[in-house]
């Protein structure tokens, strides 16, 4: 074949090298889509290979020989229904298997799990209730013991003050912190039996208290100024004589000056300070009452 110019020439170089390119790409191609194939086959071998794992033994390949399998009887029982092909072999192999992994599987399994789930809540709620309840209780002990409590007037020792089955609210915390003043309303045990008594402060540490056979009350030989005793002292009992109080005592008196049981009495005495339980600071009860005692 002949050239009519160098530059035709080129141009079938050119032409030729493209078409040489193009040659070696479908060829590559061809190659892969062999290793692709082979690559299938193996797999297709494998899951053959384990088709043929899951067969019971004395099985052939042949159809017949599958059915002659499963066709028979053992100890006198039917055996399996007859299968059609391979392919059904190896679905009724796989529906054996599934079967067999069902035996294994828990139905209540769900149901136990809840059941235990709402077991194991329950406790964790009866757990925080017992919590619950054990912190209102320290709570309501630490507030009784240390901080202040409700208690009911009985009798009638503190009239006008205080009158038969008013409720009060005792402050415990003030006189841990400072001593109780003149005039204040306290509570303190009798003889350290659990019954309380309920009076007026009138002597503090270190005073001398005297009552007079005209029923004034003296401190330091110089007479009380007070409004609370309604009426003269007619009984001065063991305070008719100069009583010195000691570093902590204190001297107690009721309102009702001749309806009480206080330190004119040597069942009473003189109270110290750590017999107190605490002050007398408000009314809660009757209603029409309700405030702060004085």
């Amino acid at each position: 074949m002949s050239y009519d110019s160098d530059d035709k020439r080129s141009d079938y170089a050119k032409w030729a090298e493209e078409m040489s390119y193009e040659d070696e790409k479908e060829l590559k191609r061809q190659k892969k889509l062999e290793e692709k194939e082979k690559k299938k086959a193996e797999k297709l071998a494998k899951k053959e290979s384990k088709r043929e794992n899951l067969k019971p033994d004395g099985l052939g390949d042949s159809e017949e020989s599958l059915k002659g399998a499963f066709n028979g009887s053992i100890d006198g029982k039917p055996a399996l229904e007859p299968v059609g092909n391979a392919a059904d072999v190896n679905t009724s192999d796989k529906q054996d298997v599934e079967a067999g992994e069902d035996e294994e599987y828990n139905p209540d399994y769900k149901k136990d799990k809840k059941k235990k789930s709402e077991d194991v809540n329950m406790v964790k709620e009866l757990l925080s209730l017992i919590i619950y309840i054990g912190i209102i209780i320290i709570i309501c002990y630490i507030i009784v013991t240390y901080v202040g409590q409700r208690t009911t007037v009985h009798g009638h020792s503190m009239e006008t003050t205080l009158s038969d089955g008013d409720n009060l609210w005792i402050d415990k915390l003030s006189y841990r912190f400072s001593d109780p003043k003149r005039f204040d309303i306290i509570v303190f045990p009798y003889q350290g039996q659990d019954v309380y008594y309920i009076k007026r402060v009138i002597g503090l540490p270190g005073e001398t208290v005297q009552i007079t056979p005209e029923g004034n009350i003296m401190i330091n030989d110089e007479v009380l100024a007070e409004s609370y005793g309604r009426e003269i002292i007619r009984e001065s009992g063991i305070a008719s004589e100069p009583i010195t109080l000691g570093p902590d005592e204190f001297f107690v008196l009721g309102d009702n000056r001749n309806d009480s049981r206080d330190s004119r009495w040597a069942d009473v005495g003189n109270i110290n300070k750590k017999d107190i339980i605490g002050k007398a600071t408000l009314r809660l009860s009757p209603f029409k009452k309700f405030g702060k005692v004085n």
